[in-house]
């Protein structure tokens, strides 16, 4: 019996450090997952094809962003392989002291059989009883004998047991070594792929300072275009604002309502009872608002960042540049109301949408499937997203705001 106790403590020691181990294990595998899916969006999204005359800013970004990745990825994989060898060296050295437990179990086993072997006959069980000096002691001495039957058998089924439990412990350290083999190997690969695309980094660097006054003058007026198109939308909202608050109080005129528009600061939207309960809502959703689209990868974030190629030049995102599937569509991420659709340089449109005091920005659409005053619902879909030909991506400009102020459009989305 005390064997029995001893092997329940080591078990639950046990199978409580692989508990411990698998949870954090659980976590690094989960973000191995998420890199690796993220590697291959890259490498669908982000052309490989590099036009050194044209696109070679473009092509270092998205480079430097495969690098940044897959150095996660196998700081990933090294950690969950070093939690690996631990939890092989440990399971090794349990299974060698549970195997020494067991091999010690079978020999008083077969010590007890041997024991009960040589008392086995049905005289020397009978003798035994008769011998007894009165009735209490061949009663005790019957239940002894039923005592040691049923301890025998208890002991081999325990052996039986130990046994199968043995097996499965083995069975989960043969699956732990290959699964270290199969992450040796993705590391490896990894690796490779990373010295692939530092090869091709040092040469469009090269490129670039071969031409580096050339790509700064192009970048700087890239910075400028921006900005007037950034101007242009702030313009736009100013009007827009200033409209729909005009008509905000023409309808509570009309209304003879007693019931005044309470006073808003400058450029800020005078709301209705319903544009109120709106804003509301999208406020209730921040952090668990869609993605304008199905698949994409964030190519440049929000807020002020140096620029990849030359830190000493600063770019300002005023909201997500979201590279996504070519012939993708920009879905609405909340319910709303089309509050107008401009035409950017180049032809391409942009959609505006208001959520009580909110709105949302679609930029870069070759077309749009709804017209100014439209209501909107949560996944509609809102327009084409422009392919360009010279870089062949599919890019959308996510801006999102509340009045007038923007604000990060990442902090209010599901987490990807």
């Amino acid at each position: 019996m005390n064997n029995s106790k001893l092997y329940i403590v080591f078990l639950s020691v046990f199978l409580m450090s692989v508990s411990a181990f698998g949870q954090t294990r659980k976590q690094l595998e989960s973000q191995r997952k998420k890199y690796n899916s993220e590697i291959k969006k890259l490498n669908k999204l982000l052309s490989n094809e590099q036009d050194k005359k044209k696109n070679a800013l473009d092509d270092l970004r998205d480079l430097n962003r495969k690098i940044l990745v897959r150095n996660k990825l196998i700081s990933t994989i090294n950690l969950e392989s070093k939690i690996l060898s631990n939890e092989i060296k440990t399971q090794e050295d349990k299974i060698i002291e549970f195997n020494k437990n067991l091999v010690a179990l079978k020999a008083d086993y077969g010590e007890m059989i041997y024991k009960s072997y040589k008392s086995k006959s049905q005289q020397s069980r009978t003798m035994f009883l008769l011998s007894s000096q009165n009735f209490y002691q061949a009663y005790k001495r019957l239940e002894y004998m039923k005592q040691y039957t049923s301890f025998r058998k208890k002991q081999g089924e325990e052996i039986t047991v130990q046994t199968n439990i043995l097996k499965k412990f083995r069975d989960s350290l043969l699956l732990k070594k290959l699964v270290k083999e199969k992450l040796i190997s993705s590391e490896k690969n990894q690796k490779k792929e990373i010295e692939t695309d530092k090869n091709s980094q040092e040469k469009l660097i090269t490129t670039i300072k071969g031409k580096e006054k050339s790509y700064k003058k192009e970048l700087q007026n890239q910075i400028k275009a921006e900005k007037r198109v950034a101007g242009k939308i702030d313009k736009i909202i100013k009007e827009e604002i200033a409209e729909a608050n005009r008509i905000a109080r023409a309808k509570l005129l009309k209304s003879k309502s007693k019931v005044k528009p309470k006073a808003t600061k400058k450029n800020e939207f005078i709301l209705s009872p319903e544009a109120k309960a709106l804003a509301t809502k999208f406020e209730f959703n921040k952090g668990k608002l869609p993605w304008p689209v199905k698949e994409g990868i964030v190519v440049r974030r929000f807020g002020k960042q140096s620029h990849p190629a030359f830190p000493g030049i600063t770019i300002n995102g005023t909201g997500l540049h979201i590279v996504t599937n070519k012939g993708a569509n920009a879905e609405a991420i909340f319910n709303g109301e089309v509050l107008n659709i401009l035409l950017v340089s180049g032809g391409t449109k942009n959609v505006l949408i208001r959520h009580g005091n909110y709105v949302t920005s679609y930029n870069n659409l070759e077309n749009s499937f709804v017209k100014k005053g439209d209501k909107i619902i949560t996944g509609q879909k809102i327009g084409k997203i422009f392919t360009d030909k010279l870089s062949n991506k599919t890019k959308l400009i996510f801006v999102l705001f509340k009045n007038t102020t923007r604000l990060n459009p990442a902090s209010w989305m599901l987490k990807r």
